[in-house]
């Protein structure tokens, strides 16, 4: 793997780490009635995506979904007056950890 690809996936599991820390000890009601909250986690997936979108062929084919999460990010970006807290929020709850593992599983063969 190239430096620069172990240097995205470096980014998408920091990323990946704050939102874990912002939403630890959260709900749902309490996401949805903070805006700082809701900002600081929104921030995260941007970066994710971001990292992902990068034109790297071989980082972006190691992540599953990777494609939905790159259209995640610019949903975040280009629609962020449409943005669904509900949406944002079952992302974060139910889709993070699986892409925390992948990442992590790609770091550690990459050395």
């Amino acid at each position: 793997m190239r430096h620069e690809s172990a240097k995205y996936l470096f980014d998408v599991q920091e990323a990946a780490a704050r939102v874990i820390e912002f939403t630890e000890g959260c709900d749902f009601p309490r996401h949805a009635a903070d805006a700082l909250l809701r900002s600081a986690v929104e921030r995260q997936p941007e970066i994710i995506g971001q990292a992902l979108a990068r034109r790297d062929p071989a980082l972006a084919g190691r992540i599953n979904e990777h494609a939905r999460i790159i259209a995640f990010r610019n949903i975040l970006i280009h629609g962020y007056a449409e943005v669904d807290s509900r949406i944002v929020w079952d992302v974060v709850t139910t889709k993070l950890s699986n892409l925390r593992r992948e990442v992590e599983g790609q770091l550690r063969e990459a050395g």
